[in-house]
């Protein structure tokens, strides 16, 4: 009967990712994996940047497309299927708005992100290079421990970005560093590698030989909401500066439109005030001179 007790307590530390040393020494291991997942009508540039993420996290698993906009609890289902603990799901509105949800499978928190200004490594062609799989550093701006909202995304990006040591594909290297930055209450996503400086380029009071070289991918985070669950529940936190593409395109056809309005009005009394006004009989007209 010990034996069996053994055995079943063996299983449950081993799904807990508890390594046993001896009967007092538990170590702990990490196990994180990401899921990566899109929904239908994504476009090219959008799923190059999916790609781009997947090559930047070797402790990731990618998934067919979702058919389902509304019914986004399925993914937790998914995420256990496929032994992953954190999920980064890209939602695409109308083929060009890009949401991307961030949610720590299956009890939350989950947070959803619009994404702007996207620029893929294809797309940016930069000079720097670093080893497909190795593990990176991450680096976050002060402005994360200000407010308990940014500390909780700090904690989230840590979770989800952060590549354990133990994932089956890494390679023991640490080449580049991911930067997270806060500007205009938006997240700022930055990848560079971490190279040496020419010995041309040295200055004799450089005490370092490293320097960054930005490699890409690049693209900014904007804030929606945050919930307590994943993919759902209370709202923890809700930006109130967000404004909807939907909005924000509606603001720029009604500016359109009233230019428009204006202009025809304007039109309309050039006319009217053109035909009612009397001009002086020209002695010089036709209807003068031939009389």
């Amino acid at each position: 009967m010990a034996t069996v007790f053994k055995q079943q307590k063996d299983k449950k530390d081993k799904a807990e990712g508890i390594v046993t040393k001896s009967s007092d020494d538990k170590i702990f291991k990490n196990k994180q994996r990401v899921l990566l997942l899109s929904s239908r009508g994504i476009n090219s540039r959008q799923r190059h940047l999916l790609t781009d993420l997947g090559n930047l996290l070797p402790h990731s698993k990618k998934d067919a497309k979702l058919d389902s906009k509304s019914k986004l609890y399925i993914i937790n289902e998914l995420a256990d299927l496929n032994n992953c603990n954190n999920c980064i799901f890209f939602e695409v509105r109308k083929r060009q708005d890009l949401y991307m949800w961030i949610s720590k499978t299956p009890n939350g928190p989950s947070m959803k992100f619009h994404v702007q200004n996207i620029h893929t490594m294809e797309e940016l062609k930069m000079t720097g290079n670093c080893l497909k799989g190795s593990r990176h550093i991450l680096s976050f701006d002060k402005n994360f421990e200000s407010t308990p909202h940014w500390m909780l995304m700090k904690e989230l990006f840590t979770q989800v970005f952060g590549v354990p040591k133990t994932s089956r594909r890494i390679k023991p290297f640490i080449d580049h560093v991911i930067s997270f930055s806060i500007v205009d209450n938006r997240v700022w996503f930055r990848n560079y590698q971490i190279t040496e400086k020419p010995i041309e380029h040295r200055s004799p009071t450089d005490t370092t030989d490293l320097t960054l070289v930005e490699i890409g991918p690049r693209f900014v985070m904007n804030p929606i909401r945050t919930f307590d669950g994943s993919f759902g529940g209370q709202t923890a936190f809700e930006n109130p500066e967000f404004i909807s593409p939907n909005v924000a395109r509606a603001h720029i056809r009604n500016a359109k439109a009233n230019r428009y309005k204006d202009r025809m009005e304007a039109i309309a009394k050039r006319d009217a005030k053109m035909k009612d006004a009397v001009l002086p009989d020209d002695p010089l007209s036709d209807k003068n001179v031939f009389a």
